[in-house]
């Protein structure tokens, strides 16, 4: 069809990139969050939270918001939850009392360093179809695809 320029062109979900990448990633999250749902009753965007605090904590809610390409809505039930359970503390900012700043409990990081390698492992498993230089290629690839998709537009 794209031959003939006054042909309604189709799309084809099959091929259609954006498309597979999200079920793509909608399949490996779900696959690793029946891991750590069960254990621990967290929903993929608490762990998100988690992930992300646990590696930059004193993050604001907006900022992971950005980290994490999730809207603020589904970061602000996140936190509120992850707060009531007292894995997630907010704190004031010290330069600026209208912002606060997230991190990691005592109870909310133990429960990171035990996912952490079970997500790891998981990666590994999930890697394992490629050989090391299909890796770094996805690398590659991955990286100019992010840095093409900040020109479609903010995602937040």
């Amino acid at each position: 069809m794209r031959n003939n320029p006054q042909a309604q062109e189709e799309l084809d979900l099959d091929r259609f990139v954006p498309y597979r990448l999200s079920v793509l990633t909608n399949r490996v999250s779900s696959a690793i969050a029946r891991h750590y749902s069960e254990r621990f009753g967290l929903s993929i965007p608490e762990w998100r939270v988690m992930a992300v605090l646990g590696q930059s904590p004193g993050l604001s809610a907006r900022e992971v918001a950005t980290r994490t390409a999730m809207d603020k809505v589904q970061v602000s039930r996140a936190v509120a939850s992850l707060m009531r359970e007292r894995r997630v503390a907010r704190s004031e900012d010290a330069k600026d009392g209208r912002v606060t700043r997230l991190s990691l409990t005592r109870q909310g990081k133990a429960i990171y360093d035990e996912i952490v390698p079970l997500a790891l492992h998981l990666e590994e498993l999930f890697l394992s179809a490629l050989n090391a230089e299909e890796r770094g290629t996805l690398d590659q690839l991955m990286m100019k695809l992010t840095r093409q998709a900040r020109l479609l537009g903010p995602t937040v």
